[in-house]
């Protein structure tokens, strides 16, 4: 895992076609903005598809960006 700091409007770019967005900051949460190629799927962890299965089945895997 890549852990990154950030400042307020500074942006990461992942594959050159992803750009993610620090937008704001308040106390204990982040908000971010994800720019992508229509053709990549971006989910957030709880609704990715599958992994209401993964956590039946008891995995450990971090599923956080579908790309």
């Amino acid at each position: 895992m890549l852990v990154l700091s950030r400042k307020l409007n500074e942006k990461i770019v992942i594959d050159g076609g992803i750009t993610i967005t620090v937008v704001k900051i308040d106390r204990n949460q982040v908000r971010i903005g994800i720019e992508a190629p229509g053709h990549v799927q971006v989910f957030r962890e709880e609704i990715y598809p599958g992994n209401r299965i993964n956590q039946e089945e008891g995995a450990t895997e971090d599923v956080v960006l579908a790309v």
